[in-house]
């Protein structure tokens, strides 16, 4: 095991959180809920049908006893979230029946104790598809106060690595964003760096990565990087947070100190980044998997940014293992979003 996720074990025994699993008949997120348990990171809620948890429970040997179970359809907080549900914009006019039936969907009523405070952090898709888990998240949390864009970030642990931080590199927007505007491309590699400064309280080291490096093409697409870059050096002064950022840099130039010098000297960045920031969602997430692939990285991911509340979509190949580390990180969030964010309900 990595000394990254060691770290932010260590921290999270010292702050034990409780991770809202809507997916509690899985197998992997059963196995992963018991090593969180056993792990002392904190409790565990799953949701499901009690009958089919216990079944998958009882062939893998898990003790259900230390877990909080929850059927959406009959739970004691239903008729309450219903009355809610139809209080937002969004669902205006609904009536109480199609309420009803959305609610009993364990991804949407994970969302709403998530959004009311009845656990710390939501970790969900490993057996769903992409929108199946977003959705729900998009439609009934909160953003932040200074956010306009979800997006996300997978971090790569890569052994034997000496690029990023003693191999860890994180990675955005590898699951959100097709095509990112500006504007989004800013929001993006800001909240990447600050969740890159609460998980190490090191100083960030964001590289806008290019086909190109420093203006060596000049196209469109380019000078949408260099535009965001000079609007996220602006927000991150704003808001206070302490990050470098250059750009735009091809990844060799961005990780080898020897390209750097070469391609871009004199960049704080160059040769020692440790954010990478993709100009959009294909390059971004087809780096992370092959990065991943060919490495042998443990990834954890996608973890959502710009959410008021912590939650990480899973990739639907997470080991056990991975899902561990991913409900620590989002327990880690949790602990940072309540000094932070003490408003955000």
């Amino acid at each position: 095991m990595g000394h990254f996720i060691e770290n932010i074990y260590e921290q999270l025994r010292r702050h034990p959180k409780r991770i809202l699993y809507p997916e509690g008949n899985n197998p992997r997120i059963l196995e992963a809920a018991r090593e969180y348990i056993d792990r002392k990171l904190g409790v565990t809620v799953l949701l499901g049908d009690r009958d089919e948890i216990h079944a998958v429970a009882e062939k893998l040997g898990i003790d259900l006893k230390r877990m909080m179970l929850i059927d959406p359809t009959n739970a004691a907080d239903l008729p309450l979230f219903i009355r809610r549900l139809e209080t937002l914009n969004r669902y205006k006019g609904i009536k109480n029946q199609e309420a009803e039936r959305i609610l009993k969907n364990p991804n949407y009523f994970g969302a709403m104790m998530l959004q009311n405070g009845q656990c710390d952090g939501l970790v969900a898709g490993a057996g769903q598809y992409s929108g199946n888990i977003l959705r729900p998240l998009f439609q009934l949390i909160k953003p932040l106060p200074h956010i306009k864009t979800i997006s996300s970030c997978m971090i790569l642990d890569i052994p034997d690595c000496p690029f990023g931080d003693q191999g860890v590199l994180f990675f955005a927007d590898a699951g959100v964003v097709p095509n990112p505007t500006v504007e989004q491309l800013s929001e993006i590699a800001m909240e990447t760096a600050w969740l890159r400064r609460q998980l190490s309280g090191k100083m960030p080291r964001v590289a806008f990565l290019s086909y190109s490096t420093k203006g060596s093409a000049i196209t469109p697409g380019t000078e949408k990087i260099v535009a965001g870059i000079a609007l996220t050096r602006q927000k991150l002064e704003q808001h206070g947070i302490d990050a470098k950022v250059d750009g735009e840099l091809q990844v060799d130039a961005a990780l080898i100190p020897e390209i750097a010098q070469l391609k871009a000297s004199g960049s704080e960045v160059a040769g020692q980044a440790d954010v990478l920031i993709f100009p959009d969602l294909n390059s971004g997430n087809i780096s992370a998997k092959l990065v991943q692939l060919l490495s042998g990285a443990t990834a954890y991911g996608q973890v959502l940014l710009g959410l008021s509340k912590p939650a990480a979509e899973l990739s639907r190949g997470a080991k056990t293992e991975d899902v561990v580390g991913v409900s620590a990180l989002v327990a880690i969030q949790a602990i940072e979003y309540r000094k932070l964010y003490p408003d955000a309900n």
